[in-house]
């Protein structure tokens, strides 16, 4: 049975006092339920503090991006050993943002993913298709491409390491969701494509989240699905109450 991954991307908000405040009142809210495991995706100016708040909790620390050299002339850039120093487990790789305001394609996201990996971090890895993809039926064979591209030259031993985050970019920060039976259909056309390109195994064991306009009030059916192990959450991560009930939700 694979265990429920509800992880929050802040993505561009909260400075260092609301960082404090944000993740002190997710701490205080989880208990010791150890249901599902809870990951949170600061701004690189606040990881090193969040992770001295969440040190012996069940919290995990993740990163919002990072680049794929350990060091140089890449001003404005963030190394995988800079992640690890300041507490990082994970790190969230081909956001659609990422790949649309910043070009970055799936050549590039194929190398962070393999210094992540090679660095000892774990990968929550995105991939999702436009509304004119969808419109046009294309949904499948753009994940498809992102996926084959993204994990080319990746090892069965690292996929224990990688969780895949099915985004589907129209559904993120717009209000729209993706139905729990749309999600469902890719995240299962998701897991056979990983069962035919690595193993049964590794498909059945690989956690696939959803991404898109989550929130408290259709996490738990979202979340109720066979293939939906949990969920990436955008703006209903950025306040402690809506965070901890799709948490509650898993």
């Amino acid at each position: 049975m694979r265990k429920k991954v509800i992880a929050g991307n802040w993505k561009m908000n909260k400075d260092l006092n609301e960082s404090q405040s944000l993740v002190s009142g997710i701490i205080s809210g989880l208990g010791n339920d150890d249901k599902c495991d809870v990951i949170v995706c600061p701004p690189y100016t606040s990881l090193n503090e969040v992770h001295a708040l969440i040190k012996n909790t069940k919290v995990k620390l993740g990163a919002q991006n990072m680049f794929y050299e350990e060091s140089g002339a890449y001003t404005g850039e963030i190394s995988p050993s800079m992640l690890k120093s300041v507490g990082c487990e994970y790190v969230i790789l081909g956001h659609s943002e990422r790949r649309n305001i910043f070009g970055e394609g799936d050549e590039m996201i194929n190398k962070k993913i393999k210094k992540a990996l090679e660095s000892g971090l774990k990968v929550i890895f995105c991939i999702g298709e436009s509304l004119a993809q969808r419109e046009e039926s294309i949904t499948n064979d753009v994940v498809k491409n992102q996926i084959v591209n993204g994990l080319n030259g990746i090892t069965s031993d690292d996929m224990k390491n990688i969780i895949i985050a099915y985004e589907p970019i129209w559904a993120i920060g717009t209000g729209k969701t993706a139905t729990p039976e749309q999600a469902q259909e890719v995240h299962s056309f998701i897991r056979n494509l990983i069962s035919n390109n690595f193993s049964n195994e590794i498909a059945e064991n690989i956690v696939i989240q959803y991404g898109g306009s989550v929130k408290p009030e259709n996490a738990a059916t979202l979340l109720s699905k066979p293939d939906i192990d949990g969920a990436l959450v955008g703006g209903a991560c950025l306040k402690a109450d809506s965070f901890l009930s799709i948490v509650a939700s898993a």
